[in-house]
């Protein structure tokens, strides 16, 4: 069954806000294999201009994926995830992430389109403090595979 195209253009309430430590941090530092100093050193981080150290760019997937289970859980959407394959992401920020941000995830479903049979779900999720400062934009395209 198709998703809904109405629900293009739709938002979700914000999520609760979620608190950056250091610790996880350097946690997706060290899984990704980024050993920049900023990642996990907090001096270093503070010798280029950051309050604490500063997370490597792709995460925030670590805090919008659980965000966008808003889009996905929704029934009348449509969505069996257990035909999901993720299909791309990209990102745009307006800063970095440090240690001690507290970040609030707004999903919008921004375009639903059917091809060969599959639907791909193309969501944002603006990344914002709790104080509305626009921290990241992340665009995530979700492939629905058909029925075989």
């Amino acid at each position: 069954m198709p998703l809904d195209q109405s629900f293009v253009g739709r938002s979700w309430p914000p999520t609760e806000p979620y608190l950056v430590g250091r610790e996880k941090i350097r946690e997706f530092a060290r899984a990704i294999g980024a050993t920049d100093a900023e990642y996990h050193d907090p001096e270093a981080a503070r010798v280029l201009g950051y309050a604490d150290v500063v997370a490597p760019p792709t995460f925030p997937v670590a805090i919008t994926m659980p965000a966008t289970r808003q889009v996905v859980a929704d029934p009348a959407l449509g969505v069996d995830y257990s035909r999901v394959v993720h299909g791309d992401q990209r990102f745009a920020y307006s800063r970095p992430v440090v240690a001690g941000d507290a970040l609030v995830c707004v999903n919008t479903v921004e375009e639903i389109l059917s091809r060969g049979g599959h639907d791909f779900l193309t969501t944002r999720t603006d990344v914002t403090t709790e104080d509305g400062e626009p921290v990241v934009r992340v665009w995530q395209k979700l492939v629905v595979r058909g029925e075989a």
